[in-house]
Order: C-alpha cells, then structure tokens, then sequence
C-alpha cells in the first residue's frame, strides 16, 4: 500500500486551512486519512505550522513520501534535517547525542530567523496604518483651481 504525507483541506471558500495527514496515496484529498501529523494555516504572516516531528519521523522512516508542498514544510520544522542526521548516525559517521546537538544548534537559529521575519512583519504592518487623531491628506487631480 502506497502511503503519503499530505495536506487536507479544511475551512471555508477562499480561507484555507490544512491538516497534515498520513493517507493512502488512492484515497481522496479530504477523504479517509491513516494519522494526522499536524496543521498549516497559510493565512497568517508568516503561515503557522504545527508538526509533530517524532510521528512525522516515524512515518519517514516507514517509507511515506510526502507531496511537494509537505516536503517543503517538513523541511522548515527540521524534520527532514533531523531524519538526514539520524541516517548519518546509522551509517557510523557520528554519534546520537552530536547528531542531537547539531539539531539543537539549528533549531535555535531557526527560531531566532523566524522571530526576526514576525518582528520585521509586524513592524510593516505598523508602520503602513495612519496615526491616529490624523486626517488623510487629500490630493487633487490637475493642481490647478479652475
């Protein structure tokens, strides 16, 4: 049985929300589902992601292939670096607790990116509302008064 890691939509017409699913890759997209990994709401700046990375690990390692759009969200939440690892631990190349410690490394400057681009976003969207109290100025079309 071919098995899949994908997204199934959920939420109304034109505000989409995901789970992420481990599927047969036969069944619908919003049909029946083996596991739910996690959620991915596209709609907020930056797209919130919530992953279970050991289940979505296990499920790697079982052989499901996730879609194109999944690999891409695994990849952001480490799970695809923390699987990448814990194959160079099988292979003799490094220890568990270096492999654990490479990850931990990553994922503090993962986080601290991440943070950066929200303060960076909620800095914009500040920076684009008027101040309160103040009228917009009005332009006038021509210049001249006529």
């Amino acid at each position: 049985m071919p098995v899949k890691i994908r997204l199934q939509r959920h939420g109304s017409k034109k505000r989409p929300f995901y789970f992420i699913v481990v599927a047969d890759a036969r069944s619908h997209r919003d049909g029946k589902f083996i596991q739910k990994l996690g959620t991915y709401n596209p709609l907020t700046i930056p797209a919130t992601i919530q992953v279970d990375r050991q289940k979505a690990l296990e499920w790697l390692h079982k052989g499901a292939q996730p879609t194109d759009t999944v690999r891409r969200i695994l990849s952001f939440k480490g799970v695809l670096y923390l699987k990448h690892l814990l194959r160079g631990v099988d292979l003799g190349l490094f220890d568990q607790a270096t492999a654990m410690e490479k990850f931990t490394k990553w994922s503090t400057e993962h986080d601290a990116q991440i943070r950066k681009r929200q303060d960076d976003a909620q800095r914009n969207r500040r920076s684009r509302r008027p101040m309160p109290g103040r009228r917009p100025e009005r332009r006038t079309e021509g210049g001249g008064e006529g």
